[in-house]
């Protein structure tokens, strides 16, 4: 274990330890409505720690509706049973060229501080035998964002979690987001966004990579500038 002083430096240095999220083995022993009603709890003890009234009308609720809104909507993202199905499609059309989702909206949190992620995910692919149904593009951004992240992570695991749907190496993934730890807190730079990437197959290639880049970059289609 590291100490607390190593342990302060990485956070703020935006450090990952592995691909996948950090879990302990029983973290699934505990149902969705004792994980709420231990969570509330605890976040009534740090606001009582803070100073804050919990008698008011205004703050009574605060701990079930931050305990509900961790275990069902903003960490689901957690629980494999909430992981989205993979539906495919033959891929009828032999259409070979890539396809990409851009402007996929993004909220998660940073696992060093607890505080929001937002930003715009581009997801693209080229297809060999099967497609996927474009909103499953935009469910598999949703599920891994519903937990506390690393940028760098999330990049990577929608990457894979589309190239084993897809039984291809020729994915890739775009993000760029603003850290509310950067933004607001620490050093306060709230202009500075983070841009990661990650480049599968054939999007490794400098050509292929470069019409993605051209293409998550240029107006859309209502001639919006990006």
């Amino acid at each position: 274990m590291a100490n607390k002083d190593t342990i302060n430096d990485l956070g703020d240095n935006h450090f990952s330890t592995s691909l996948d999220t950090p879990m302990t083995q029983d973290a699934f022993l505990l149902s969705d409505n004792e994980k709420i009603e231990k969570i509330a709890h605890h976040f009534k003890e740090i606001m009582k720690t803070l100073g804050l009234d919990l008698t008011d009308d205004s703050l009574a609720g605060t701990p079930l509706r931050v305990a509900k809104m961790y275990v069902e909507e903003v960490f689901s993202g957690l629980d494999p049973k909430n992981e989205p199905s993979t539906s495919l499609f033959d891929n009828n059309y032999s259409y070979n060229e890539m396809l990409i989702e851009k402007d996929i909206e993004l909220y998660s949190y940073c696992e060093h501080h607890f505080v929001p992620i937002i930003g715009k995910v581009h997801v693209a692919y080229i297809p060999n035998k099967n497609v996927v149904g474009l909103s499953k593009i935009n469910r598999y951004v949703q599920h891994f964002a519903k937990r506390p992240q690393v940028q760098e992570r999330l990049t990577k695991q929608i990457v894979a979690k589309m190239q084993e749907a897809l039984g291809t190496e020729d994915v890739c993934c775009v993000i760029e987001a603003k850290h509310l730890c950067v933004n607001m807190r620490g050093v306060k730079d709230s202009k500075c966004s983070t841009i990661t990437a990650e480049y599968g197959g054939a999007f490794k290639t400098h050509e292929v990579k470069q019409e993605f880049l051209n293409h998550i970059n240029r107006k859309n289609t209502f001639g919006i500038d990006e």
